[in-house]
């Protein structure tokens, strides 16, 4: 006579729990195809629960559903640009970065519909979501600088790079997911001190900000290499002086 293994106890899930699993199981559909071509039906066969369960805990259906993970999703990528502020900012820039691409890559059609809109599930509540997330990440950024009151230009200057975070990522999810990531890390790295130093050329505040990174900056680090890099492409400007 052979023995059977014992069946594993049911344990009820309590409220929390099971609003987790909807959720993780929504933000996998999501992360791989547009909302719109994700039905609560596939939310319930991902969960391994029925349609009704899905409602009783998002009775707005879909639409609350796609708000709910978008929020999760918003707090994942809110963290990654928190760093402690110690070393030199390009290191915990790249640091940031690794953990935001990391997110682009792991969600890519998701992080794509989200950032391009257009979305049938996109309301002013899913805008107001992910703007969020873009105010949140100017201020860990600044923080990284160590601004306390930044001024107009500095503050401008950081979002814009934010802005072209985005567009680079979109631009590396659609162009097969190249360059590697670590190249497009540095790059965006780099991106970034280029438009600093830009604006430090009109804004004092930005300068000093400039000087003080520059001072915890190694020959060897990112920045190094960046100025070894650039300096024989702008050696003809010195005529320009």
């Amino acid at each position: 006579m052979t023995s059977q293994a014992p069946t594993p106890a049911y344990r009820r899930l309590s409220v929390e729990e099971r609003r987790s699993q909807l959720l993780e199981a929504a933000l996998s559909l999501f992360a791989h195809r547009a909302p719109e071509e994700v039905s609560l039906d596939d939310v319930a066969e991902a969960a391994g629960v029925s349609r009704p369960l899905v409602y009783r805990y998002f009775p707005g259906g879909k639409q609350q559903l796609y708000e709910a993970a978008l929020r999760s999703a918003a707090e994942d990528l809110e963290h990654c640009f928190a760093e402690p502020p110690e070393g030199p900012l390009s290191e915990r820039l790249a640091r940031a970065l690794d953990r935001y691409l990391a997110f682009v890559d792991q969600h890519d059609a998701g992080f794509t519909a989200l950032l391009q809109g257009g979305s049938v599930v996109e309301t002013s509540r899913t805008t107001a979501i992910v703007d969020g997330v873009r105010r949140a990440a100017a201020e860990h950024i600044l923080d990284h600088l160590g601004v306390k009151d930044p001024g107009r230009r500095l503050r401008m200057t950081v979002r814009m790079w934010i802005t072209a975070v985005e567009g680079a990522s979109l631009s590396w999810l659609d162009g097969g997911k190249e360059p590697p990531l670590d190249e497009l890390r540095d790059w965006l790295v780099e991106q970034f001190v280029a438009m600093l130093v830009v604006s430090a050329g009109r804004d004092p505040q930005t300068a000093r900000v400039v000087r003080a990174a520059l001072v915890l900056e190694g020959r060897e680090g990112a920045l190094g290499k960046l100025a070894r890099a650039v300096l024989p492409v702008i050696g003809d400007a010195a005529r320009l002086l």
